[in-house]
């Protein structure tokens, strides 16, 4: 048996085997993390310690539950998958939200309308996504726990 990872866009893309069992290990995961707020703070609305400690699991679930697609790269490390891709923000306890793709996949011109869907995701969970643009002209998002 093996662990789930939620999916951050950096991965694989999941065989054709796993599509049914996949939804219901997001949903299973994402249930538990409702459950841990519930249970530590009361109410589902805001990010639990863990979620901060571990953002960039805690956002990628989020997105993967709410429908969102994640990127996906071969073994080579190119892109095979457009969707969105978490990574470790700058600063402690945020996370970066870009949205990839393969080359000439047109990514780019599908970035701020996904991007601003992702963000919706987000805020209903307490969490706050700024959008920001970065090198090359690029959107992002970059999520916090909201205060």
């Amino acid at each position: 048996m093996s662990t789930f990872e939620a999916a951050t866009g950096d991965g694989p893309e999941l065989p054709a085997a796993e599509t049914g069992q996949r939804p219901r290990e997001v949903r299973a995961a994402f249930e538990g993390l409702l459950q841990i707020r519930r249970l530590t703070d009361g109410q589902a609305t805001r990010p639990a310690a863990w979620e901060r400690r571990q953002p960039v699991r805690a956002v990628a679930l989020a997105l993967e539950a709410a429908g969102q697609p994640p990127s996906a790269v071969n073994d080579s490390g190119t892109r095979t998958a457009t969707g969105y891709r978490v990574l470790a923000g700058d600063r402690p306890g945020t996370a970066v939200v870009e949205w990839l793709g393969p080359p000439g996949a047109g990514a780019a011109h599908q970035e701020e309308p996904a991007l601003t869907a992702c963000a919706t995701v987000l805020e209903r969970l307490g969490w706050d996504a700024l959008l920001y643009r970065g090198p090359r002209g690029r959107r992002f998002l970059e999520v916090e726990p909201a205060p």
